[in-house]
């Protein structure tokens, strides 16, 4: 038996259609035409150019004076690579016990660590997070509210545009969850663990954001800009922990998941209400100041990102609509399509606010 590949990863990475023992530890390169679904090179291309695009807007801002989106940008690799090993290989880390083996995703075109780790994941942490600061940003939340709320509002934003992904994924064997894994699992909603919900999708992105806006929110160059990167990075992964805490204290051997459901629910209303209220208010309060300007990367990828999601479960809809019993014919599961309809209106209300609002440059 592999040291990667354990009874688990290998019937979760079998369901997904492939064989987790005949992998290469470092890189491997396939066809995107050999792919298992033909959703999945298009999602590389949408993520993977997402991430370039933002990292030139990135590179444009730091030259005119402001470095928080590429401090942001490169913050989010450091998360990724904190956060993600103990994720997929948590025996190595002393971690199996807390998490157990939670998911494995499928075979795409570039992927490294023993196929446990696609190109397009590693883009899409600055991609999302990018597309959330940039539409707050441009509100000019940051400017008038500062670092807190507008830190909670890119939690929200990463909630509605993150959820859209996380809840079709499965369906089309983007990826797969461990669904015999109670310990961080469950409880979900449809196919999507609650606690990836709130703790991936909302708190680690508003939390880094944070710290990066309060580390790295001055023009500083060098080594001392390098370390504030790091910095941010390295924390984030705390952040979560303590989020996780209210749910946590229904766990242990024999977690009560109703309890948990409730806490993670309670928390998802809580970040949805306090988003809501922070995005309105802003925009109906007297004293807002001017929107920041609406730079190229805000004013398209965002909008593309959510169309290029729109077309994805456009085609799995005829399977999503003829499933039994939480599952498709194929037996893959499927997400909450109510959940990622609110999260699409969701995050087409905040691109609606930032047109009206931002004025346009180049």
């Amino acid at each position: 038996m592999s040291a990667v590949c354990g009874p688990e990863a290998e019937a979760v990475t079998r369901e997904l259609g492939f064989d987790c023992h005949d992998v290469s530890p470092v890189v491997s390169l396939r066809f995107p035409w050999d792919l298992a679904e033909p959703t999945m090179p298009l999602l590389e291309v949408l993520v993977i150019g997402g991430a370039v695009f933002a990292l030139v807007h990135a590179i444009h801002r730091h030259r005119s004076g402001d470095p928080t989106n590429l401090a942001l940008w490169f913050a989010s690799l450091v998360y990724l690579f904190v956060i993600e090993p103990p994720l997929y290989f948590p025996e190595w880390f002393g971690l199996e016990r807390q998490y157990g083996f939670i998911f494995a995703h499928n075979q795409f075109t570039v992927q490294f660590m023993w196929d446990r780790l696609p190109l397009y994941i590693v883009a899409f942490y600055p991609m999302i997070s990018q597309v959330a600061y940039e539409l707050v940003r441009s509100l000019g939340i940051f400017r008038r509210r500062g670092a807190l709320t507008g830190s909670v509002a890119v939690a929200f934003a990463c909630q509605v545009f993150y959820e859209v992904f996380d809840h079709l994924g499965p369906q089309l064997k983007w990826w797969a969850w461990n669904r015999d894994n109670r310990i961080v699992n469950h409880p979900a909603l449809a196919s999507v663990p609650m606690n990836s919900m709130l703790l991936f999708a909302s708190v680690s992105m508003g939390a880094m954001t944070y710290l990066v806006v309060r580390l790295t929110g001055r023009p500083r160059r060098g080594p001392s800009l390098v370390l504030r990167i790091l910095v941010a990075g390295v924390l984030t992964p705390p952040t979560m922990a303590i989020a996780g805490i209210p749910s946590s204290l229904f766990g242990g051997d024999e977690p009560d998941t109703t309890a948990q459901a409730w806490v993670l629910g309670i928390e998802l209303a809580l970040l949805w209400v306090a988003g809501v209220w922070i995005l309105v208010s802003h925009l109906r309060s007297p004293d807002r100041g001017q929107c920041e300007p609406l730079s190229a990367f805000a004013r398209f990828y965002p909008a593309l990102y959510l169309g290029g999601m729109a077309a994805f479960w456009l085609s799995a809809l005829p399977a999503y609509f003829s499933a039994k019993n939480g599952f498709t014919d194929d037996g893959t599961p499927i997400g909450s399509g109510l959940y990622a309809l609110i999260c699409f209106l969701g995050a087409g209300l905040v691109l609606a606010a930032v047109y009206r609002r931002a004025p346009a440059t180049g």
